[in-house]
């Protein structure tokens, strides 16, 4: 915030790039009680200024515009142009908030995480599906269990949207960041296989991925761009549990297992109770409106937000790596790379 504005005033806030997920940032943010939406930019002028006059706030054809007029901007452009708009922001001394990935490259990655800590301002990365409270749940249960393997699948029928990057930087990329978030433990090996719709794409659309972490855990991730039907699920193999995670349904489902005979006076049984579940109940709330609300927090507060630039660096090393081996078809193992790679695709 500015030196010379009150505590209690409401962050002032922007949106850069109004398309599929900038018009929902400018949704959430004009109902934030701690938020007040100055404006919003957009290359396409209609776009912008029908959003702006939905939401009765400015439309700036250049987004540097309207960096002197907040504290924070929430940037949702394509991915290929995150470096140069994040760094101009950053540098105007405005706290950021990026669409993942957080870059199109590990190098811009690693200069924007430099540029936000030289500036001393707030970098928080859009892996919205920390903020799902299915995954809120989930965590807090798998904190009291051995997790042996964990699988997630993420898919979604063909579209245009985010038609710029793979499947792994558009899909995948959220359960990478969940998983090392679940797991926390150093990788050692990984292997993943990829395909396309046609055999001229420039990007993969289906990749199944595994992971073998340094403490025994086994992690096998499936994102598809051409499934005919949404799924996201996350699936915990555990020593004493098995525990499903439904994101589209906010459904978590615990399975245990026991023995129990029901009789009668006589002896004879009359059935077996080889298991139950369990249910567990989760919040409603929009994950996008509690992460624009982390972000507010954390802006007010100078609090490092829960999914930084560091936590977002390590998960886009992951992606890179495992694309990559997906598309050469080799296996990566902890002893192909020197000491200092290996460390920076490890734990947390």
């Amino acid at each position: 915030m500015s030196p010379n504005r009150n505590f209690h005033d409401p962050i002032r806030v922007g949106v850069i790039g109004i398309g599929n997920m900038g018009q929902h940032h400018a949704r959430v943010l004009s109902l934030l009680k701690d938020a007040q939406l100055i404006g919003v930019s957009d290359v396409s002028v209609e776009r912008g200024r029908d959003t702006a006059s939905k939401h009765r706030v400015l439309f700036f054809e250049d987004y540097r515009d309207l960096l002197p007029l907040v504290d924070a901007v929430c940037i949702a452009v394509p991915t290929r142009l995150h470096y140069d708009v994040g760094t101009t922001c950053l540098k105007a001394g405005v706290h950021v908030l990026i669409e993942k990935p957080i870059a199109a490259t590990i190098e811009e990655a690693e200069s924007l995480v430099k540029t936000a800590t030289e500036q001393n301002r707030i970098l928080q990365i859009g892996h919205i599906e920390r903020f799902n409270p299915a995954f809120q749940e989930l965590s807090k249960v798998l904190k009291h269990e051995t997790i042996l393997a964990i699988e997630a699948d993420r898919m979604s029928p063909y579209s245009q949207r985010a038609n710029d990057v793979s499947v792994v930087f558009d899909l995948m990329i959220h359960d990478i960041d969940l998983i090392l978030e679940l797991v926390s433990s150093g990788i050692v090996r990984v292997s993943a296989h990829g395909n396309r719709v046609s055999p001229e794409s420039t990007y993969l659309d289906y990749v199944t991925a595994t992971i073998g972490f340094e403490n025994g855990v086994i992690a096998t991730l499936t994102a598809s761009k051409v499934t005919h039907r949404k799924k996201r699920k996350i699936t915990a193999h555990c020593i004493n549990s098995l525990t499903e995670s439904d994101f589209l349904n906010n459904e978590i489902l615990i399975h245990r297992q026991t023995t129990a005979n029901w009789t009668t006076d006589y002896g004879q049984v009359l059935y077996r109770q080889d298991g139950f579940i369990e249910k567990v109940y989760t919040s409603n709330i929009e994950p996008l409106h509690a992460e624009l609300e982390h972000f507010v927090s954390c802006v007010r507060d100078q609090q490092q937000p829960s999914v930084g630039g560091d936590q977002a660096l390590k998960t886009l090393r992951l992606a890179s790596l495992i694309e990559q081996t997906a598309l050469d078809g080799q296996v990566w193992r902890s002893c192909d790379l020197q000491l200092r790679e290996v460390a920076t695709v490890g734990s947390y």
